[in-house]
């Protein structure tokens, strides 16, 4: 083997000289006659190896020789198939003349396949292979290791036969170890008649001899069957005895784990035979050295890298903490830092996905699939368990949610889409990911619907587990009130079904529950167990699990009560009447062929046939229908996108023939939680490239154009232009101010959403469903819905919504400019401000736009304007603000008269709400007019309960655990708002609170949050006053948002937080409410007026998710939270021991040393695992993928460069303990971030980005252990980190290895061995693919040399 890794400095030679190889014949001539006169005279093997050597030697011959092994193998075979001849081959082997692994390949193709004709040869092969196959330690003798690589190939055909070419030394080495214990395997199996029982019924390697190749055997058959019998039956046993061996040795187990890793393919089919032999064997069953048992353990072991001799026990507990236990169910919320913690990731996602602020263009199904593929992996954890712990954090989310404060806020809606189809969708791709895997290996069909031929993974077992566990957390399962009927409904669903009741569509909504036994309740594990049942799941056996019905059949009504109007009443085509609707709307769809139906009449049925369709595909089957959701927010951004008839021939868009029906379909999808399930289902850049068509036609037409409604007054293009506008505006988050240009330096988290974003992102998802992964996960969508016919669009396909963008972005950038006295827009800016504001006077103003006065009469121009598109009405609206703030300045115009003005405008042409908020927020930012002073008298005053809001503020933030010295609530002058901003405050309280004003109350307040949390302290507090003056019942709701501005204007009060997030989780604050840790401590119960006297205390983490969009330097919080987490460390190591009692300890080292000691090392390393995944989920969610590189690339770095020593590190053997924890901590935040940021597939998008910045941080390791950077911190932590992460790398996320640049992992491994870490130094360089696998096994066989 060592001869075989030999440099390849041979090339250079030029091989064997023109006269040796003239004088070859005769050489090889006399070596056959020694041979044969040595068989004769059965001469002493070593005599014979000498003289052969001599002799070729003498004729200039390179050892060992090719050609000497082939004559000794075919002279044996079988003409001289004696035991002295085997003995010359074994010194031959011994003495290296000939390649050993060269000898046993041509006998494991001559040999192997004659077992049955010729025992004992197969036996002396056998021991040859127990001689030779596992030696690595002789010397290197020749030049000639390509020539024999080659012969070995050409005899074995291993390149041929793995798909590799062997052409580097430690592949072949690779290969071969792997090619000859399969041969011997399957060799085996067929001795045992078990090969049968393999998938493809026969070997991949000769076993078996062909007609052609038997010749004369008859002095075999000469010898007694009963001895022949009895050595096949010893050969099977020492077939196994080297087989385990295999396993066992340290070289060539190793050899087997770089199998392992780099042929995936290959090695199931190995390995699946070899738990073959183990299981069925008869001769395992008989052995006395090997149990069945023990083989399996054996093939078990070879999954992973042998066990590592750990220098400390802290480094023994790290790498038995890699592989946590299980998951133990608790319907509590309070889990402290037990395992059950580690989920606290999926917590925080799911609470972050809550908030009506965040918009994202990522469907939460992929995130959230990624999410816990990450968990799982890191964690170690069965998919019981992760299942199990995934089920529990959603159920937390729904619980929090019961009894929310009011506020214009996504609410119980979004949790339940959430729970009921988000997370079923997550979990389907889980499992689809397994069995298509598993169906594509087997040649069956990998589509979603169940069929007899489908493999089933283990996975989907897992999940039955769970779900089956899930019923003992009680605590969890109560339904909300809201839906209390729905579980109900469930759990009658499986009673009646296991009596045999035939239920039909609509049958469980006709019956009352009064006719259902008192106990036939249900609870949110029921409405579970129906979602996975419609995605193919689970099936109806559920019905059947322990205590999931608790009522007997003879408690059951047998009056069936008559069939109602619904959706079977769709199904059998009766046409949608209002009657009919009516029953529509009140129960949700249950299948998708019901949803496909409904589109169908909203494509093809007559015009009020389609104003009810999709009256009803954006009722209950949008906001509940949870098992067809994901298809109904489809089929509705697809009824917003109309095709162009075929016999269209009008230059006018078609889409002004739809207005009607595009209407009822932008009202019914406006509201906050409907926006909120189109986000989590990834619809936002769909829905965007629906929108901006409409608006850009509706917009480009006067209101001449207008229609009949039966549902509300008559609507005209104002209308619809309106309605899609103001939805548009919502999922680009246009309240958000760029952050170059706010005050205070506020940055608009996720401002990058511009339409170009969102677009850019809906091509980019068109184009991917061409790719195969995008497929398999969209595979279930409606055939109503191919994509196919979809084209690319481009902001430059949208010339008017363009241009208000542009002027949008200028807005913002820089003042207005003065428009020429001949500029169109100025005439519609007079007439505009005649129309508004007939109080300026026409004659006399002056505006900053230099608009003039016009010559018609006013009324003329009130005419003229009304019929104006709705694009010249925005591009002029700035302009008008502007003279109207400039008119409240000079007194010409009262507050009370603009907010009037405004009112009136909005009510005219509600999308002027987009250049109102555009402009006033821009003006803001430049500072340029004056306060206005909310007296009471010109604005509105807050001093009723502005007091009582700003000490609900400071009470608030002081029960979190927040103290803001700075924070003074005691004024005695008169507050002021800067002057946009009170005309905006003003407008939005203008707003009745209805359902037609909701939609574009919504994109108001929501600007007015943002912007006033960029001004200074008490803006935002004043916004509160005023409308919690207005909206008593939004107390909460606005209290808490106005509390969120003390972080934007104060970074230490978000470190603050940050600590209490931390103490809080590992239980460690001092606030009785707090120190039970776990999540029910982080994430509480959300936040409402629970207690007497005001607003509960809101839980840090509910905190931290709703502040940190408005936080000034992600960079900054990304700091301050590794800081934390490194401080956390010492609160860890001493068991949670107090600031003050550690400080009394240090006093005495040896007293600090043993209270250090007390703390157990495994629960430490949970904490380790809890506090770094809190860390690394907080920065995730902060920043997204960005900041987790920039970390990883730049701050990390830094830091271990700089002098950064842990507080405690330094006190002996406790301080070290506390090193060494820092550094673990770091390896496992390092590896949650990157597997939050990038996942642990290997996906092709963000994989060069992934491989970059890791190979990288990999390189930066390397350079420092070879010495070439110095580092400031503890030598003890910085070894702790490096063996962690790489550990945790190798055992969790091997698909990032492989991207890596293989010198960088040459040189990391060399310098892991240079601390005698050489198992990780191996298992770093087996998960480099294929091209380390040469470099992992030279450093295997050369450990061993």
């Amino acid at each position: 083997m060592a001869m075989i890794l030999a440099s390849d400095t041979a090339a250079g030679h030029g091989g064997v000289p023109a006269a040796a190889a003239a004088a070859a014949v005769g050489v090889w001539e006399s070596v056959m006659e020694a041979t044969r006169k040595g068989q004769e005279r059965n001469e002493d093997p070593f005599l014979w190896a000498v003289q052969v050597s001599s002799s070729m030697s003498s004729a200039g011959l390179e050892l060992p020789s090719v050609e000497l092994a082939e004559l000794l193998v075919s002279h044996i075979c079988w003409g001289n198939n004696v035991p002295v001849m085997w003995k010359f081959l074994d010194k031959s082997m011994g003495v290296g003349i000939v390649d050993p692994w060269l000898v046993l390949a041509l006998l494991s193709k001559r040999v192997v396949p004659c077992r049955h004709i010729h025992p004992a040869a197969y036996r002396l092969y056998m021991e040859l292979l127990k001689r030779h196959g596992f030696s690595s330690t002789s010397e290197m003798r020749g030049f000639n290791y390509k020539k024999v690589m080659k012969s070995i190939d050409e005899v074995l055909l291993l390149s041929q036969s793995f798909g590799i070419q062997a052409t580097e030394p430690g592949l072949f080495v690779v290969l071969f170890v792997f090619y000859t214990m399969w041969q011997l395997l399957d060799a085996t199996l067929d001795d045992e008649g078990l090969l049968e029982l393999v998938q493809d019924k026969k070997s991949r390697w000769p076993t078996k001899m062909q007609d052609m190749e038997i010749d004369d055997h008859e002095r075999f058959h000469e010898k007694r069957i009963e001895r022949h019998v009895a050595m096949h039956r010893m050969n099977t046993v020492i077939a196994i005895e080297i087989l385990c061996k295999f396993l066992q040795d340290k070289v060539t187990s190793r050899i087997l784990y770089l199998a392992r890793r780099n042929l995936p393919s290959d090695w199931a089919f190995f390995i699946q035979r070899l738990q073959l032999l183990a299981l069925k064997s008869s001769s395992i069953r008989n052995s006395k050295f090997i149990t069945p048992e023990s083989l399996i353990q054996l093939t078990l072991d070879t999954s992973k890298v042998l066990p590592r001799e750990c220098k400390t026990s802290l480094r023994q507990e790290f790498h038995a903490i890699m592989a946590s236990g299980s998951l133990i169910p608790s319907g509590r919320q309070s889990h402290g830092a037990s395992r059950s913690a580690l989920w606290v990731p999926i917590d925080l996602f799911l609470e972050d996905a809550m908030d009506g602020l965040i918009v994202t263009a990522a469907s939460a199904v992929d995130t959230l699939t990624d999410l816990v593929k990450s968990l799982q992996a890191v964690n170690g954890t069965t998919w019981q368990d992760t299942f199990l712990g995934l089920y529990i954090a959603v159920l937390r989310l729904i619980q929090r949610d019961r009894d929310p404060s009011e506020g214009p806020v996504p609410r119980l809606d979004t949790c339940l889409c959430m729970l009921l189809s988000i997370t079923t969708l997550a979990v389907l791709n889980i499992i689809d990911e397994e069995e298509s895997a598993l169906n594509e290996n087997s040649g069956c069909s990998s589509t979603n619907q169940r069929n007899d031929n489908k493999v089933l993974g283990s996975r989907r077992s897992e999940l039955v587990a769970s779900l089956q566990l899930l019923g003992e957390c009680e605590g969890l399962l109560t339904p909300p009130l809201t839906v209390a009927s729905v579980a109900n409904q469930a759990a009658a669903k499986a009673m009646m079904y296991l009596s045999g009741i035939n239920i039909g569509s609509g049958f469980l909504d006709s019956i009352s529950m009064n006719e259902m036994p008192v106990n036939c309740s249900g609870n949110m594990r029921h409405l579970i167990v129906e979602a996975c049942i419609a995605r193919n799941l689970l099936d109806t056996s559920a019905y059947m699990w322990p205590g999931y019905v608790n009522v007997r059949s003879n408690q059951i009504p047998r009056s069936v009560p008559g069939q109602v109007p619904g959706w079977s009443s769709v199904m059998k085509g009766a046409p949608l009447t209002l009657p009919l609707v009516h029953a529509l709307v009140a129960t949700p769809a249950s299948s998708l062929v019901e949803v496909e139906k409904v589109y169908q009449i909203a494509v093809n049925g007559s015009d009020e046939e389609k104003l009810y369709a999709a009256t009803v595909l954006c009722g209950p089957s949008l906001v509940r229908g949870w098992n067809v959701q994901d298809h109904v927010v489809l089929f509705i951004t697809r009824l917003l996108s109309p095709p162009r008839p075929t016999d269209y021939s009008g230059s006018d868009s078609h889409l002004i023939a739809y207005g009607p029906f595009l209407n009822v379909v932008l009202v019914g999808i406006s509201t906050v939680d409907i926006l909120q399930i189109f986000s989590l289902h990834g619809l936002v850049p769909q829905l965007a490239g629906a929108l901006m068509p409409i608006c850009e036609a509706f917009g480009s037409y006067s209101p001449k154009i207008s229609w009949a409604s039966t549902q509300e007054q008559d609507i005209n293009s104002h209308t619809v232009f309106s309605n899609a506008f103001t939805l548009l505006l919502m999922l680009w988050r246009f309240d958000h101010p760029p952050v170059e240009h706010v005050m205070g330096g506020v940055p608009p988290v996720g401002s990058q959403l511009t339409p170009e974003y969102l677009l850019a992102v809906r091509n980019s998802q068109l184009a991917s469903t061409v790719n195969m992964e995008y497929q398999n996960r969209s595979r279930r969508v409606s055939n109503l819905l191919n994509p196919s016919h979809a084209e690319p669009i481009f902001m430059s396909s949208f010339p008017k919504l363009k241009r208000w963008y542009r002027q949008h972005q200028a807005c913002i950038a820089s003042a207005l400019s003065v428009l020429d006295p001949g500029n169109p827009v100025h005439q519609v800016v007079d007439g505009l401000l005649n129309m508004l504001f007939k109080k300026i006077s026409r004659g006399n103003q002056t505006t900053s736009s230099g608009s003039s006065s016009s010559s018609s009469s006013a009324t003329e121009e009130a005419s003229l304007r009304l019929q104006l598109p709705a694009w010249d009405i925005l591009e002029a609206v700035p302009f008008v603000l502007e003279a109207a703030l400039t008119a409240v300045c000079h007194d010409k115009l009262s507050p009370r008269e603009l907010a009037t003005g405004l009112k009136d405008l909005v009510d005219f042409l509600p999308g002027s709400l987009a250049s109102i908020l555009s402009y006033f927020s821009a003006e803001v930012t430049r500072g340029v007019w004056k306060p206005a002073s909310m007296n009471g008298t010109d604005w509105p005053s807050p001093a009723a309960n502005l007091s009582t809001v700003e000490q609900q503020i400071k009470k608030l933030l002081a029960a979190t655990g927040i103290d803001v010295p700075s924070l003074d609530t005691a004024r005695s002058s008169t507050p002021t708002l800067p002057l946009p901003l009170a005309a905006l405050l003003s407008l939005t309280i203008t707003y009745k609170l209805d359902k037609a004003s909701e939609r574009y109350l919504n994109l108001a307040g929501r600007a007015v949050i943002m912007l006033s949390a960029s001004c200074p302290w008490p803006c935002l507090p004043i916004v509160a006053a005023l409308w919690a003056q207005k909206v008593k019942r939004w107390s909460d709701f606005l209290i808490f948002s106005a509390s969120r501005t003390v972080f934007h204007h104060d970074n230490d009060a978000v470190v603050q937080l940050l600590r209490c997030c931390f103490s809080s989780t590992l239980g460690l604050n001092p606030s009785p409410r707090l120190s039970s840790g776990g999540v029910s401590a982080l994430l509480g119960h959300g936040f409402g007026s629970h207690l007497s006297g005001g607003m509960s205390a809101v839980a840090p983490g509910i905190f931290y998710l709703r502040i940190y969009p408005f936080i000034r330097d992600p960079m900054f919080t990304a700091e301050a939270i590794f800081s934390l987490l490194m401080m956390s460390v010492r609160d860890i190591a001493s068991s949670g021991l107090p600031r003050e009692g550690l400080e009394k300890l240090k006093k005495t080292k040896h007293n600090y040393g043993q209270r250090y000691g007390q703390a157990s090392m495994a629960a430490s390393m949970t904490r380790v695992k809890l506090v770094a995944s809190l860390g690394a989920t907080m920065v995730w969610i902060t920043g997204g993928l960005n900041l987790v590189q920039a970390l990883i690339s730049q701050m990390l770095p830094a830091w271990f460069i700089s002098q950064n020593r842990l507080e405690g590190s330094d006190s002996g053997e406790a301080g070290r303990k506390v090193a060494m924890l820092g550094g673990y901590v770091m390896a496992y935040f390092v590896l949650y971030c990157g597997a939050f940021a990038w996942g642990v597939d290997a996906a092709p998008s963000g994989t060069a980005k992934r491989a970059k910045v890791l190979g990288k941080h990999l390189k930066f390791m390397a350079l420092a252990l070879d010495g070439k950077i110095s580092l400031g911190c503890d030598l003890a932590m910085w070894q702790a980190y490096v063996s962690g992460f790489v550990s945790l790398m190798v055992g969790c996320m091997p698909a990032w290895i492989v991207e890596v640049d293989v010198s960088v992992l040459k040189s990391l491994s060399s310098g892991l061995r240079h601390w005698n870490e050489e198992e990780l130094a191996l298992g770093l360089l087996g998960a480099g693919g294929i091209q380390a696998v040469g470099a992992a096994a030279e450093m295997v066989i050369r450990s061993a040399v």
